[in-house]
């Protein structure tokens, strides 16, 4: 491509999806930031964050209910996942949170990544699916031990994380499933004093996507060896004033005749704690194109946001001036974005090719 911060896509919004259940206690705080899939039914469903009292988050699943083409509402069926575990749950904490799901066609399963807020705060976390209902925890992620790093990137703070649909080649050759995530590097979060902490070769300290591979033959040896992530690199990180403070990664991202179209999400403003719902921040929503045969290269990217918080369902909520996508499906032919809205819905938007 000729101009390295063109993407030929954009956004268009097409309504709020869902908005908390009067007198749901689960509800309480918000529904926002879900996966999604494609049932054994043919129907498109929403994997939603639910938020109850105390910012304890449950994972739901409702029918998306679809007239003249486009999702309109949905129809709630269960909570299929709740923080019931021990490194799900700490003292003053508990949570399984925004969940990302990505259909892996030759294991024929849903995989689930999702925040399990525990003892030690936010963890990426791993389940799996053949229906959307049923979900088998394989556990927490660990990240094998890379030298040239310098670093254990099992000290840190994860969330972000999503796996590409299809199989893909490592940089090293190797038939690898790779996933994207953004590690935060503020040990002090957890052990005040400790401060920021970064790997050789990493010189900015913003939050940024990175990217990870599972080796096929692993995983077909072993399914839980989907939780054992390999050959860690920075993929991209803050460029441009929507971005200023981090970035991180969206939907599983989306094969298109460029490559893979990746929507992101960028921050500016003030981040006060990862442990605090934020007040002084605002998400938008961009895009950044990565290589369809080597998705550790970047090919272009917006210099401005696809989606901003302009509405006032985007605008005011828990945590007001967010727009933040975390799936993606086609309905009739078209590709519709499922965002969260404020931290208080989620809210729908047309994927739009604008060339070609």
């Amino acid at each position: 491509m000729t101009d390295p911060t063109t993407v030929p896509y954009r956004l268009e919004r097409a309504g709020v999806v869902m908005e908390p259940e009067p007198g749901n206690p689960f509800e309480a705080e918000g529904v926002l930031n879900p996966g999604s899939g494609r049932g054994p039914d043919g129907e498109v469903y929403l994997l939603p964050r639910l938020v109850a009292d105390g910012n304890v988050s449950r994972v739901g699943l409702a029918r998306v209910v679809v007239e003249n083409g486009a999702p309109v509402a949905v129809e709630r069926e269960a909570v299929v996942l709740e923080p019931d575990r021990g490194w799900e749950r700490g003292a003053n904490n508990a949570g399984v949170e925004d969940p990302r799901v990505t259909f892996l066609d030759d294991l024929g399963l849903h995989v689930m990544t999702y925040v399990a807020y525990g003892p030690l705060g936010p963890r990426t976390a791993i389940a799996v699916s053949s229906d959307l209902r049923e979900w088998t925890r394989l556990g927490p992620v660990s990240f094998a031990y890379d030298d040239t790093l310098d670093m254990d990137l099992n000290l840190f703070h994860n969330k972000d994380t999503v796996f590409f649909p299809e199989q893909v080649t490592a940089p090293d050759g190797t038939r690898s499933y790779a996933v994207l995530h953004r590690p935060m590097w503020d040990i002090g979060e957890t052990k005040p004093g400790e401060g920021v902490r970064l790997p050789a070769g990493i010189e900015d300290s913003r939050q940024s996507i990175w990217i990870s591979y599972v080796p096929v033959e692993e995983v077909e040896r072993d399914l839980a060896n989907l939780t054992r992530w390999t050959r860690h690199r920075f993929l991209v990180g803050p460029e441009f004033p929507f971005e200023e403070v981090k970035i991180g990664g969206g939907p599983a991202p989306l094969r298109v005749p460029e490559g893979w179209l990746l929507l992101h999400h960028g921050v500016t403003g003030v981040i006060d704690s990862a442990f605090a719902q934020q007040q002084k921040v605002n998400y938008a929503a961009g895009a950044i194109l990565l290589d369809g045969d080597d998705p550790s290269k970047v090919l272009a990217r917006t210099s401005e946001p696809l989606l901003s918080a302009e509405t006032e369902d985007e605008r005011s909520g828990i945590v007001p001036n967010v727009v933040f996508p975390t799936a993606i499906e086609e309905i009739d032919g078209q590709h519709f974005v499922f965002y969260g809205m404020a931290d208080s819905k989620i809210g729908a938007a047309r994927l739009i090719r604008t060339t070609g």
